[in-house]
């Protein structure tokens, strides 16, 4: 079970590649689809012929990104899992995920399952209800021009999965000597083409029931309405120590669960493909089919991130010991900054969330009241960070129908509320947020991380020092496997646990140490963990 934990965070893990991709994407679409619209901009501005081919061709190409989801996952999927050679892993994959739609293709077609069969036009004439006809030729697209399931990025992580699988067991396959030159990691790809047709024809005989029971709780969700999006967002929230998060994110960002439509005859599925073939495609996604979207998206967060845990931030500093006031108002600050502009929150977060149940708790309940709000508000903004780039790009931008003006609203009375209420917590229980531990552990960290500012925090020792100090914190060279990061937290899978010392990693900057199974232990830094990951990488390959 322990090990089925790391493998599931080590997927969390893989899928960080294409969702920060897509989350830039994103920002880009939404602000040509801005620039492009004349209630925004005015006329004059959208009939600027040159300027708007240059808006139009950036507003294609994150089109094009957000349509070949499905491959990117599946790339993604096995690259990120694969025990070495990830490059013939990912390499595999491209070829594993044509050849299974092929093979589903090939099933469809033996049933007399075609694109001209499964029209809604076609489906009507034989006496189907026109809602019903829509529902099932939403379960068929073309990908990468393959007639095909519409399994959306499902069927990518399935692929990469598989091929991670196929990958593991044969890249260090030795063939006899006459088709030596097969073996290794060139048997890879080899036994993929050969094994993926099969899975896509076993995948084509089981999906309509899959599909069925996906489009049962979609259905559910939408019958339950604002207590549903409450489940969502609250669950999300919870899930933020785990790294589970992404997992239940991406399965309302893009499968049935997030709502389902057609745009040009094409079936969009997930929360965030509606928004964004919303956005692509002006005038062809109904606003109350986008709204019944966003309201898993950026909406939700804005009140919370904008507002909510910068004022959060506030009342732990001034909850700080005056001797820690120092050290705690920049890591404050930027945690806040981070969180405002980027909707970023786990160097928050985690100031709080292992200390106190209590705050971690009433953060989840306020996050889901804040999606809830937002859903009968009737707001409309989407992407997927909710910080105030979203805000102003979605939301401002947007023009007066995403109601961008209720979000602000909100925020205004989620900031005191935040703050009165973690402040009273705090006081009260006497929580151990940054600033408040006990004497003796404030002494051991003020001698590496107490200063005026958060640079200096970081740099009170060169780099290598710091790096040095994070190896050791780990248990040293000999105990770390392997070292990865996503948005915030440094990825480390260590042979004992027990040779992880918090108090040292402490010392280096983080702002939370998260044993997340037996050998996964997750370390916060915030947004400049991309470098730290590296620094670590490369003292480790010296």
């Amino acid at each position: 079970m322990l090990k089925l934990g790391s493998k599931i965070h080590d997927l969390g893990k893989a899928l960080m590649t294409p969702i920060s991709v897509i989350a830039a994407a994103g920002i880009f679409l939404g602000l040509a689809s801005a620039l492009q619209n004349p209630n925004v901009m005015g006329d004059t501005f959208t009939q600027m012929k040159s300027l708007q081919l240059v808006i139009g061709f950036i507003r294609q190409v994150s089109s094009a990104l957000f349509a070949n989801l499905p491959l990117f996952f599946a790339v993604a999927t096995a690259m990120g899992l694969a025990n070495a050679e990830k490059a013939t892993a990912a390499f595999s994959a491209v070829i594993g995920f044509v050849a299974m739609h092929v093979g589903i293709n090939y099933s469809l077609l033996a049933q007399n399952i075609t694109p001209a069969t499964t029209s809604v036009e076609h489906l009507t004439a034989q006496g189907m209800g026109a809602s019903e006809a829509l529902i099932y030729a939403s379960e068929f697209t073309n990908t990468l021009g393959i007639f095909t399931y519409n399994m959306s990025v499902l069927g990518g992580v399935l692929v990469g999965l598989i091929t991670m699988l196929l990958h593991n067991r044969f890249y260090t396959i030795v063939l006899p000597t006459a088709v030596a030159f097969f073996g290794g990691r060139r048997f890879v790809p080899i036994i993929t083409v050969v094994v993926l047709p099969i899975v896509g024809v076993l995948v084509s005989l089981v999906w309509p029931t899959i599909a069925l029971g996906i489009q049962w709780v979609g259905e559910l969700i939408g019958r339950t309405g604002e207590i549903g999006t409450f489940i969502y967002a609250t669950s999300e929230r919870l899930l933020i120590p785990t790294g589970l998060h992404h997992i239940i994110n991406e399965t309302v960002r893009f499968t049935p669960l997030g709502g389902v439509t057609t745009v040009d005859n094409q079936s969009i599925v997930g929360a965030l493909n509606i928004f964004n073939a919303a956005l692509s495609h002006p005038g062809a996604v109904n606003d109350e089919v986008t709204r019944q979207a966003t309201r898993f998206l950026a909406q939700g967060k804005i009140p919370v991130m904008m507002f909510g845990l910068p004022a959060a931030a506030l009342a732990m500093y001034h909850c700080a010991k005056p001797e820690h006031k120092g050290r705690v108002k920049a890591l404050m600050l930027a945690g806040a900054l981070a969180s405002f502009t980027t909707g970023i929150t786990e160097p928050l977060e985690f100031c709080f969330i292992f200390v106190s149940p209590v705050l971690y708790v009433m953060h989840a309940l306020l996050t889901g009241l804040s999606f809830v709000l937002m859903q009968m508000l009737q707001v409309m903004i989407g992407n997927v960070q909710g910080g105030a780039i979203d805000w102003v790009i979605f939301g401002i931008l947007g023009g007066s129908k995403t109601h961008w003006w209720y979000p602000l609203m909100l925020g205004v009375i989620y900031a005191p509320l935040y703050y009165f209420s973690f402040r009273w917590v705090i006081t009260r229980m006497q929580v151990k947020t940054p600033g408040r531990e006990d004497d003796a552990e404030s002494e051991e960290l003020r001698g590496s991380v107490a200063s005026p500012t958060l640079a200096t925090a970081l740099s009170s020792s060169t780099a290598s020092d710091k790096t040095s100090n994070i190896i050791k914190g780990l248990g040293g060279e000999s105990n770390i496997d392997s070292v990865d990061c996503c948005f915030t937290r440094l990825r480390v899978k260590v042979k004992d646990m027990n040779q992880v010392v918090d108090k040292t990693l402490m010392t280096t900057g983080a702002m939370g140490v998260k044993r997340v199974t037996e050998n996964d232990v997750h370390v916060i830094y915030g947004p400049q963990v991309e470098k730290i990951a590296n620094d670590v990488k490369i003292e480790l390959a010296s």
